[in-house]
């Protein structure tokens, strides 16, 4: 008998439950809408209501199910809130996408603790606690399921100015092998994504942020992220340009689908050659 999947069928969701942190805007929102219409119910954890609930209507104008919950990925409390309203609401969990981050730019010398804690809360704390509370509702149920974290080419490669950034990223990378190894048993998939470049209102919120940062912290900052140095970093990219947030949720509806199957503990750089140059 054959057993396997139609190629019509690899990339179906449908009947399956995902979570997706941050899913809002950029990223993450792209996410959520590529999810929904491979047939999943998506619930978007995210800070930003009115953000989450376009995207909800989005979703729901193309025919899919979504709903909204605000939640503080660097709080255990709301991200198990997060995890039970999902199960709650569509009745199963079978998918955590850990999109969440912040990424403030800020250099070395003048990084205080208040940001380093901040950062490393949300970005590797947040996805950690997402991961458990997902895996323990997964193999309560007893079927399985997949983690996606979204982690970064600066946990291969530091741009600059982002130690706080770039050290949680680097630590999101071992997680998910660490998570992947123990979670194998329980046919639970791990995999990571390390994006590049990416055109996002985030990333051009932080670029903003980082030219004023800089020119606060003065010359003693050391190498800065400003306009020119944004230019140069798109210089180099092989392919010319940023990525777009689909092309890094096409690689997230992959991993999340049945094409994956054999995949777990790999980190897949969508970075359009950066790392090359």
């Amino acid at each position: 008998m054959d057993t396997r999947i139609s190629n019509a069928r690899l990339l179906e969701l449908t009947g399956q439950v995902a979570v997706v942190t941050g899913g809002a805007m950029g990223i993450g929102q792209a996410i959520a809408l590529r999810l929904a219409e491979a047939g999943a119910a998506v619930v978007i954890g995210d800070l930003d209501e009115a953000a989450s609930g376009q995207t909800v209507g989005l979703i729901a104008e193309r025919g899919g199910k979504a709903a909204a919950v605000r939640a503080d990925m660097s709080r255990v409390a709301e991200i198990e809130a997060l995890m039970a309203e999902a199960e709650s609401r569509f009745g199963r969990l079978d998918m955590l996408v850990n999109n969440a981050g912040v990424f403030p730019f800020a250099p070395a010398l003048s990084l205080t603790e208040a940001q380093w804690d901040r950062v490393l809360a949300i970005n590797l704390k947040g996805a950690f606690f997402a991961a458990q509370a997902a895996a323990k509702r997964m193999i309560g149920a007893g079927h399985g399921g997949r983690i996606v974290n979204i982690a970064s080419i600066d946990a291969l490669h530091p741009t600059g100015a982002l130690a706080h950034y770039d050290a949680s990223k680097g630590g999101v990378v071992m997680l998910t092998r660490a998570l992947a190894l123990e979670f194998a048993s329980s046919h639970i998939a791990v995999n990571a994504i390390a994006p590049g470049a990416v055109s996002t209102p985030g990333a051009a919120a932080a670029g903003a942020a980082a030219q004023a940062a800089m020119r606060a912290a003065g010359p003693s900052a050391g190498p800065s992220a400003g306009p020119d140095e944004a230019a140069t970093f798109t210089a180099r990219i092989p392919l010319a340009r940023a990525g777009e947030p689909d092309e890094i949720a096409t690689v997230a509806l992959f991993l999340l689908s049945p094409a994956a199957s054999y995949m777990t503990g790999s980190l897949l750089v969508v970075d359009g050659g950066y790392l090359l140059s």
